[in-house]
């Protein structure tokens, strides 16, 4: 015999049904304020942002993908369009060969300035300006204690991804 599962209760399911709402229409209404306002979506623009601010505006890929949450391959397709237009540099590691280093140049950084002012307006319209500074921390504080075990289980497919054999024909 199984057991039923645990169905949400009315307030649990409006939560969950806000919660979908945000994730899902939130990200498409900031890809298309960056495509309007700056001509790129707004995952390129995660990525040059990440990259403007590391001291020396350079990353690993691997440790940029997982910040931007983003595949590798995704990642280094979106990096060849970027070197040619000028805005990353593609580098070994010096500390490591086996690694891929980016660089965001002088031209990307002004892209990442230039986009930053219309983003930062539209951040500020969908998510902190309908809440109070109290509203805003309590937030933080929700989203940090469901992202963490999100990330958890992100991290431990990805080490299990990259412990498992590769199928034939991907190797």
């Amino acid at each position: 015999m199984t057991d039923s599962p645990q169905w949400l209760d009315d307030e649990q399911q409006q939560l969950w049904q806000d919660l979908l709402t945000v994730v899902i229409a939130l990200p498409t209404l900031l890809d298309r304020q960056m495509q309007r306002d700056g001509g790129i979506s707004n995952f390129e623009y995660s990525v040059m942002a990440r990259l403007s601010m590391t001291e020396s505006r350079t990353m690993r890929l691997s440790d940029l993908a997982a910040q931007c949450n983003s595949t590798l391959p995704r990642l280094s397709k979106l990096m060849v369009r970027f070197e040619q237009q000028g805005w990353i540099i593609r580098h070994p590691d010096p500390d490591n060969g086996r690694y891929t280093r980016a660089t965001l140049t002088d031209l990307g950084l002004r892209k990442v300035s230039d986009s930053a002012p219309a983003h930062v307006d539209q951040v500020r319209r969908l998510v902190f300006d309908p809440l109070s500074r109290a509203q805003q921390r309590h937030l933080g504080a929700a989203l940090a204690r469901i992202a963490a075990p999100v990330r958890e289980q992100l991290a431990a497919g990805e080490r299990r991804q990259a412990s498992s054999p590769m199928p034939l024909g991907e190797q």
